[in-house]
């Protein structure tokens, strides 16, 4: 029997593991916790569970994850609905595959001691964007919103930053912050911030983060597999947010600040617990409304821009 026992340790320490399936995943931004289910996946063996090899990189450019994508660079990208909806002009020919996040994040955001005390105070001022087509999109319907023409307004590309141009006056705000980090940041300076909610101000609630892949050549099980995992981590974070929140910032030692931890406190009830489940009527609703903003010519059927990768498919 010790003989028998023996030989089968051998066998299993000497049979290699089976091989894992390798995927890339490009952020929408660096590391931080609007990105816990994905992390906290990785961290707990979720995705290895799942016969995945996942790679999850930043990007260098907060407009290059949809490009990268649409290359086939990378397999998945976390992004932005209102951003599929204009990419879908573009000919990336890229479809959402999951959801993230599930409620609007952005928010238009001036300094709380400023002139700016609503949308209309923007008329001949400066904002400033990240996201280059998607957040002036947003911004110029919340100023259309509130009678302002957008021609009255300077748009300013600022890149990653977001809140030094708003606090150092470069700007008089800025659209793309996110009400559970920009705020907090200027509030750790000392600096009070007020935001002006984009589905407050005339546009339909939508999707914050998704993931997105490209239409054509779908691996559907593949991905099926990555959102199962995430979904597991999600359940974790909902069950334990404290807890999982300290395994998120231990995973590095540069996510462990004062903005993170309350950026997490403010983020962990919003990320889907069902990632893969999609709501066709808000993708459609918003479509409806690019059409009403005159943004677009003609709205694109909900089914030509999100896939249930669950969902069984008819052969």
């Amino acid at each position: 029997m010790k003989r028998i026992i023996t030989i089968l340790a051998l066998t299993l320490i000497t049979t290699p593991a089976l091989a894992q399936d390798r995927m890339t995943i490009m952020l929408d931004w660096f590391v931080n916790p609007n990105h816990g289910p994905i992390i906290l996946a990785q961290e707990l063996g979720y995705f290895a569970d799942a016969g995945l090899e996942v790679e999850v990189i930043t990007p260098a450019d907060p407009n290059d994850p949809p490009r990268m994508l649409a290359a086939g660079r990378i397999d998945l990208a976390v992004s932005y609905q209102p951003e599929l909806h204009l990419n879908s002009r573009n000919g990336l020919g890229l479809v959402r595959v999951g959801t993230l996040i599930e409620t609007p994040m952005t928010c238009l955001v001036v300094r709380a001691d400023g002139p700016v005390q609503s949308v209309a105070d923007l008329e001949g001022r400066k904002v400033g964007f990240a996201v280059a087509g998607l957040q002036e999109m947003l911004l110029d319907a919340m100023l259309t919103h509130n009678g302002v023409s957008p021609d009255d307004v300077e748009q300013i590309n600022i890149g990653w930053s977001i809140s030094p141009a708003l606090m150092s006056g470069q700007v008089d705000g800025v659209i793309g912050a996110f009400r559970n980090f920009e705020l907090n940041q200027m509030d750790i300076e000392g600096i009070a911030g007020r935001c002006f909610y984009p589905e407050a101000e005339g546009v339909p609630s939508y999707d914050e983060l998704i993931y997105v892949a490209r239409a054509e050549g779908l691996n559907r099980d593949k991905i099926a597999r990555f959102l199962l995992a995430t979904e597991r981590a999600t359940a974790d974070i909902l069950n334990d947010p404290t807890g999982m929140g300290e395994v998120f910032f231990a995973t590095s030692a540069e996510l462990r600040n004062e903005l993170n931890t309350r950026a997490w406190g403010d983020t962990w009830a919003r990320f889907a617990s069902r990632p893969a489940a999609v709501d066709h009527g808000r993708y459609a609703r918003f479509e409806t409304f690019l059409v009403n903003q005159g943004a677009v010519d003609v709205a694109i059927p909900a089914a030509d821009l999100v896939v249930d990768v669950t969902a069984q498919v008819a052969e």
